[in-house]
Order: structure tokens, then C-alpha cells, then sequence
């Protein structure tokens, strides 16, 4: 049922009788309200307060949504609750993302609400994304200045705070997978106000200094807020500019920043940075005893083809004779066979010139059979001209004709006649004549001059 008709006048119950509306049912009629209220209001971000929550025995939530001048009932179904990341919680001001309804039984307009985040939190997505445009723009994040990481770093910088749990995950997996690898901490604020400015000045000092091979930006999980400061412009400019390759872990594997997109590598935590800069000592250990006996059974595999090439080779040692003997026996094949082959040639290429030749004078043009077939054409092509030169006479002369009845002076011979007023317009209406005037009438044989003593229009008999 389309909006346009979901209250349709009813039919005149007989032609006798005036037409009448039909009796709408109140659930048909609150169905159309809802019908009209999903498909004219798309899906909509509102902002307000909690009020009224409830989890209900279903998992679904019920709650209003309110703000100084109004509220609104909300409902959120359990299959969308669930991806909501934070503790819902009364007197919340929150935002949702929500198609506007109506609640048919109770007849209640409502909010089906498909998306729900804290209020703030989408003016710091905006924000966000913003400036990953803006610095997409300017060559930040190509993937042509992205430097590739040492494999075996001899020192290793790490650019956090020294009371983060990040740095205490890093350290551990440094020690664990290579303790002979140098670590210098450069201690700066990842949080709170100013923090993004001395994220980047500690950036400047480290790519100065350039005491190490490779650096660790990275801090432990949190908000968007908690994490603001890794999306500033100004530090992002500090991890373009650094002289030094820069893994960045921030966050869990789910927390994407602007740091993430501008260093070197992203990796998913804090931890995993740590792993990507690091080699695994003992994995290398492995590697070199195992490289070692590879090497060894490669020498020993080397020594024992080489003992038994040299003894081939000791057993095709022949006299000069009898290699002279061989070679001149090859050279006489060789001749014998290229005169065979010369001699086969010459005979191909034989054949192929009389086949040519017969070819040749079967596909010889005949001068005289092409001549006979140009004079019938030109006969063809002289006929065909006389057909289109007379078509175009009977053409001229129908237009001609149809000109000569369209002259001016034969309509004049016909009993017509024109008017010409004291400028020489012609006159076309009784309002164009005044008394006391005259007028130049043209005839079919003669032009007379006609003054008008009065004028009475009158309608013309058509």
C-alpha cells in the first residue's frame, strides 16, 4: 500500500446515493501511520539522555531518549545491543542511530535504534576523519615513504610513558625474545592535555639523537578520548619527519589512530610491536644449527660429486688419434648430409617456382574481357544519369507549379486585394483605420488610392 493511498476515499455505495468515507480500523490505521513513518524518515543520528532503562527478561532494551524540551520512546533489539561497547547506564547522554516507528499495540511513535555510541564520540569520529583526509592528501600515508623495518636491530627505542602497562608488556617480550638487543626508553605523557605536543618534540629528539636502530610510539588500550592524543596533526608531522623507521602500537587490535596510518608499521598492541621489532633469539639459535648442518651436508654432498666427476673424467682420457679419427669421421657425415641437403633444397625450391608460374598464368588478368565489362558499365552508368537528370525536371517543375499558385499576384487575380496604410504597412484590422484617412489598395491590374469616411468593424462571415 503506497502512502499516497493508505487513506483512499471509499466508493459511492450507488449511484443514487452521496459517497461516504469506509470505517478504518484502529489497528489499519495505526499500521499506515507506521508505514508513513519508516519510509519518509531515513535512519537518523539523535542525540539525548537516558531515562526510564530497561533490560528486559528478552535481552531487548526499552528507554527514552530526552532532552530539555522533549523525549521519546526507544527500543534497541537484542541482535543490536549486543555491539554496543560500553555500560548503558541512566541519565547517559548518549548518541543513536535510529528509524523512526510506531509501536502499533500502544499506538506510541518510537525510535528503533540500530547504532548507539556516547555523545562526543561522534564529533571526534568526524574530526578524525577529517584529518585522515586531509593528511591522505598531503602524502602521509603512501606507501612509497614507508621505511621497512631492521631485521636485527642492534638498539631499539620505545616512546611511551613509564607508568603504562604498554611499557611493561614491551620490555617483558624484548627480554623474552632477544635480550642481547639494546633498549632505551624515552619517557613522555600519552594522555591528557599537552600530551600530543610532547609526543612530538620526544619524536624530534629521538630521530636527532638517532641512538637506535628502530622505535617502539605505542601506549595500552582505551577510549577514543584516551586515545586523542595519537590523533593530533602535530604528531602525526613528528612520525612523518622522524630520520627513523617507527612501529606503532596503540590500543587493541580493534583501535585504529592517525599515528597508525602515518608510521612505518602499524602493529595490533603494544605487545605485538615488540614482536615485530624483535628477533626471536631462540628461533635464531635454531636457525644457525640448523644452517650449520645444512652447511656441512651441502660440503660433504659438494666433495663427493666432484670425486666422482673427476673419476668420469679419468675414464674418457683418449689418445689424440683416435679423437682425430672420430672428428674426421663426423666431418665426413656432415658433408655428406649437407649436400644431401643442399641438393633437396634446390629441388623444393624448383618445384615451387613451376607451381608459382602455372598459378601465375591462371590468375593473369584478360585486357580485353575487362574492357567489354567497362563499356557495359559505362552504357549502365550513362543510362542511370538520364533517369536522374529527367526525375529531377518533373521535380522542378511540380515545385514550380506549386510556387506559381502561391504568387502574391495570383490571390490578387482572384478578387483579393491589399491595404497599405500612410506608412506602407499593411492593414490587417478595422482598428487600424481611422476616418479622414487614406489608404493604398493594390488590385490585380492597378494600385487606387481609397479615403475612408468612417469606420464600423463588424464581424466577418466565416
Amino acid at each position: 500500500m503506497s502512502d499516497s493511498n493508505a487513506f483512499r476515499p471509499a466508493a459511492a455505495a450507488s449511484r443514487g446515493q452521496s459517497a461516504s468515507r469506509d470505517v478504518i480500523p484502529v489497528g489499519e490505521l495505526n499500521h499506515a501511520i507506521a508505514t508513513m513513518l519508516e519510509r519518509n524518515f531515513p535512519l537518523t543520528w539523535v542525540r539525548g539522555e537516558i531515562s526510564n532503562f530497561t533490560r528486559a527478561a528478552s535481552g531487548h532494551w526499552y528507554f527514552s531518549l530526552k532532552d530539555a524540551r522533549a523525549q521519546i520512546r526507544c527500543v534497541m533489539f537484542r541482535g543490536r545491543n549486543q555491539y554496543v561497547d560500553f555500560p548503558v547506564r541512566e541519565g547517559e547522554a548518549v548518541e543513536v542511530r535510529a528509524l523512526v516507528s510506531m509501536y502499533e499495540a500502544r499506538g506510541e511513535v518510537q525510535l528503533n535504534v540500530e547504532a548507539m555510541r556516547r555523545a562526543g564520540v561522534g564529533n571526534l569520529y568526524e574530526a578524525f576523519q577529517r584529518l585522515k583526509e586531509k593528511l591522505a592528501r598531503d602524502g602521509l600515508f603512501d606507501a612509497a615513504r614507508k621505511r621497512p623495518i631492521p631485521e636485527h636491530p642492534r638498539t631499539i627505542g620505545i616512546v611511551t610513558s613509564l607508568q603504562a602497562a604498554a611499557l611493561r608488556d614491551v620490555l617483558t617480550t624484548l627480554r623474552r625474545r632477544a635480550p642481547h638487543v639494546d633498549v632505551i626508553v624515552y619517557p613522555v605523557p600519552v594522555q591528557g592535555t599537552g600530551a600530543a605536543e610532547r609526543i612530538a618534540a620526544m619524536l624530534d629528539v629521538v630521530g636527532a639523537r638517532a641512538e637506535c636502530d628502530v622505535v617502539i610510539l605505542c601506549r595500552g588500550g582505551g577510549s577514543i578520548e584516551d586515545l586523542w592524543s595519537f590523533n593530533e596533526e602535530v604528531v602525526a608531522h613528528a612520525v612523518s619527519r622522524c630520520a627513523l623507521p617507527i612501529v606503532c602500537g596503540v590500543g587493541h587490535e580493534t583501535d585504529f589512530t592517525i599515528a597508525d596510518f602515518v608510521a612505518d608499521v602499524r602493529a595490533p598492541t603494544p605487545t605485538g610491536a615488540a614482536e615485530l621489532v624483535s628477533p626471536d633469539r631462540a628461533h635464531l639459535l635454531a636457525q644457525a644449527r640448523r644452517g650449520g648442518v645444512a652447511l656441512a651436508q651441502a660440503m660433504r654432498r659438494q666433495l663427493e660429486r666432484r670425486a666422482q666427476h673427476l673419476d668420469w673424467l679419468a675414464r674418457r682420457v683418449r689418445s689424440p688419434q683416435a679423437q682425430l679419427r672420430e672428428r674426421r669421421a663426423q666431418l665426413d657425415y656432415l658433408s655428406r648430409h649437407l649436400r644431401a641437403g643442399l641438393q633437396e633444397s634446390v629441388l623444393r625450391r624448383r618445384h615451387r617456382v613451376q607451381v608459382l608460374t602455372m598459378r601465375w598464368q591462371a590468375l593473369r588478368p584478360d585486357p580485353a574481357a575487362a574492357g567489354r565489362r567497362l563499356d557495359r558499365l559505362a552504357v549502365r552508368m550513362q543510362a542511370a544519369q538520364e533517369r536522374q537528370q529527367e526525375r529531377a525536371a518533373q521535380r522542378l517543375q511540380r515545385v514550380a507549379g506549386a510556387l506559381e499558385l502561391l504568387a502574391p499576384q495570383r490571390t490578387l487575380e482572384r478578387g483579393y486585394a491589399v491595404m497599405l496604410d500612410g506608412r506602407g504597412k499593411a492593414v490587417r484590422s478595422p482598428s487600424q483605420l481611422r476616418a479622414g484617412t487614406s489608404v493604398e489598395v493594390h488590385l490585380a491590374s492597378g494600385v487606387a488610392d481609397v479615403g475612408i469616411a468612417s469606420v464600423q468593424p463588424k464581424l466577418a462571415d466565416l
